[in-house]
């Protein structure tokens, strides 16, 4: 009898295991997992893979997939560059776009973002006026009059029309959602868990990795011909 029981034990943790292994290696397929950009969107850096999150500090699926996310971005190679960017539909979407935009120019972005998102799903401060913005800020060691001259400036101003311009070029509709280096963009809707939303990300950057290969080979092989 025990032969049996632990037959079926050692049966049912391998079906767990292909079928977690099955999970790990979903296939990508472009109009499916993800959509490829008709027009692509410029990247920060030419050398490296770039990883953009659009988020809203509103969103409670964009709160779930922090921890995941932020485990992720640790593990990323050095040809990676990862960076989130508010997405902004107006109203509530630009006022926390507007305060992360705000935190970022500061170089206060990375400390205080995980506590306004606590603050906004966790506590119930909502932080919809410049006020609540700022007796908030300052519990985190943000100096206020810097906070509120970068949070009224032309640069930030500047700033979020840059991100609207980019929100509706990649014709963005929801958050949480990804985009690889310009080119694919995907979401939590159509990949089903924080977890193979990661997964499509690792597959669409070697992807991108051994297209960025193959054209540095081809240039090389272009140049020594000349």
């Amino acid at each position: 009898m025990r032969t049996l029981i632990l037959s079926a034990v050692l049966i049912t943790a391998s079906l767990c295991s292909m079928t977690a292994q099955a999970a790990n290696n979903m296939l990508i397929e472009a109009g499916k997992t993800y959509v490829e950009l008709a027009h692509p969107i410029p990247v920060l850096e030419l050398d490296k893979i770039e990883v953009v999150e659009l988020f809203w500090y509103g969103c409670s699926h964009c709160y779930a997939l922090e921890p995941t996310i932020n485990l992720w971005v640790r593990r990323l190679p050095s040809d990676v560059n990862f960076k989130r960017i508010p997405a902004m539909f107006g109203g509530l979407w630009d006022v926390h776009g507007q305060l992360f935009l705000t935190l970022e120019a500061m170089s206060a972005a990375h400390k205080v973002h995980d506590a306004v998102f606590s603050a906004i799903q966790k506590e119930g401060n909502s932080l919809t006026k410049l006020e609540d913005m700022v007796n908030f800020v300052i519990t985190q060691g943000i100096d206020k009059d810097k906070f509120l001259a970068i949070f009224n400036s032309f640069a930030i101003h500047n700033q979020i029309t840059q991100v609207k311009k980019l929100v509706q070029n990649c014709g963005v509709q929801g958050v949480p959602t990804i985009i690889i280096n310009g080119k694919y963009r995907f979401d939590l809707g159509t990949t089903g868990s924080p977890e193979q939303t990661l997964n499509i990300a690792d597959q669409l950057i070697i992807k991108e990795r051994a297209a960025k290969s193959e054209m540095a080979r081809l240039t090389g092989d272009a140049q020594r011909a000349h």
